[in-house]
């Protein structure tokens, strides 16, 4: 069968490339065209366009660049039905991703489209529930409290597979050890002095965002510590090197983000994915984002968002296991005062103990074969 995807970024790249080699093991002829990175086109995907092609972060980026987005969209959209799939396999991306997903319902009646990890619709713009409803015809869930909101909320029943995320970092911690002292050595770093990983976003605006005030909150620890920061995909190094003059802090290449984390004893995350793999590497964290307006976004907040928290470890917990220092909260003395509490003590045993939760709360292994087989599934029962 022939399977389209898209994802929009590095860690949908990631998650979308997993699940075209489960899709692979219950489909030999499977054959993939995608919108995507560099680990989808290892695994077989003809690809169309790059995610770095795709991603515009904020308002402004996408007002400037929306000729570009437009002529991406018409792209995909002709791409598509000039390809004709089996299936359409969206991976996040809404934005993107629900407008596909309306022009596939509307002119390809053949083609299933899947939703794999669904739409945040629960934490704003609740009102994407009538398109994804009309538009979607399987939609797979990584995150379990998002069954509830789904199937109780609103009468749309969803597949929870487990988390994808989860899966990675124990397949990475069944081999950890192997080539560990090499990436000490390669990267300059001390196996005897404390790491405090620093993740400070995938895109070069939340970089430059969330950078400068992070290092600064560490200033004080470089003679105990060693600061290190995680390159991202499609980072140039220099673009860091901006950032570094003046503060004691190691910026890594791209590709080594579970390697520091399996070394680190504490860290500073910008929120998304990268607070949940540190949770389940047990790494005790402190989250910071900065936004424009600080002091403004910090009110308005609590009327735009439909949820307490924004990252995925207090979200999953149903509970703050981890400072969220978000908007007027995101200050290089409020990092540090927060930083310093989980370095020892028990403000970091008792984050530790809600990595416990956390991790039960995600329960099942295996998100990208039970989603593979839930989809070749509906697949083989439309061509009986």
């Amino acid at each position: 069968m022939k399977y389209y995807l898209i994802a929009g970024e590095a860690s949908g790249d990631l998650h979308a490339s997993n699940l075209m080699k489960a899709l692979k093991e219950r489909d030999e002829e499977a054959q993939f065209r995608c919108i995507g990175g560099d680990l989808m086109q290892q695994e077989g995907g003809a690809l169309v366009a790059h995610y770095r092609e795709m991603a515009y972060m904020g308002v402004g980026a996408v007002v400037r660049h929306l000729p570009t987005i437009l002529e991406n969209m018409r792209r995909v959209k002709r791409d598509i039905r000039a390809w004709n799939p089996d299936a359409v396999i969206l991976v996040d991306y809404p934005g993107f991703n629900l407008a596909v997903a309306k022009y596939v319902h509307a002119n390809l009646r053949r083609t299933k489209t899947f939703y794999y990890i669904a739409p945040k619709i629960w934490a704003s713009r609740e009102h994407r529930i009538k398109s994804i409803r009309r538009d979607v015809d399987e939609l797979f869930s990584i995150l379990p409290f998002e069954k509830a909101f789904f199937e109780s909320k609103h009468h749309y029943p969803i597949h929870y597979v487990g988390n994808p995320t989860a899966d990675e970092v124990r397949d990475f911690l069944e081999k950890a050890r192997v080539g560990n002292d090499d990436f000490l050595r390669r990267n300059g770093l001390s196996a005897s002095k404390p790491i405090i990983a620093v993740l400070c976003g995938s895109r070069k605006q939340e970089i430059k965002a969330n950078l400068p005030a992070m290092l600064e909150a560490t200033d004080l620890l470089a003679d105990d510590y060693q600061v290190v920061v995680a390159g991202a995909p499609g980072i140039d190094h220099d673009f860091y090197a901006s950032f570094t003059p003046g503060h004691h802090v190691t910026v890594l290449h791209q590709g080594q983000t579970y390697q520091l984390l399996y070394n680190a004893h504490a860290a500073l995350v910008t929120s998304g994915t990268a607070t949940l793999e540190t949770a389940l590497f047990k790494v005790p964290q402190v989250v910071c984002y900065a936004t424009p307006m600080p002091m403004a976004v910090g009110l308005l907040r609590k009327m735009v968002l439909k949820v307490k928290y924004i990252s995925l470890v207090n979200l999953i917990a149903g509970r703050e296991v981890v400072p969220e220092l978000v908007a007027d909260k995101f200050s290089p003395s409020n990092i540090s005062r927060h930083l310093q509490a989980i370095l020892n003590g028990s403000q970091r045993k008792a984050m530790l103990n809600g990595y416990d939760e956390l991790a039960a709360a995600i329960g099942k292994a295996g998100a990208s074969d039970h989603a593979a087989a839930k989809m070749v599934e509906r697949l083989r029962q439309t061509t009986v």
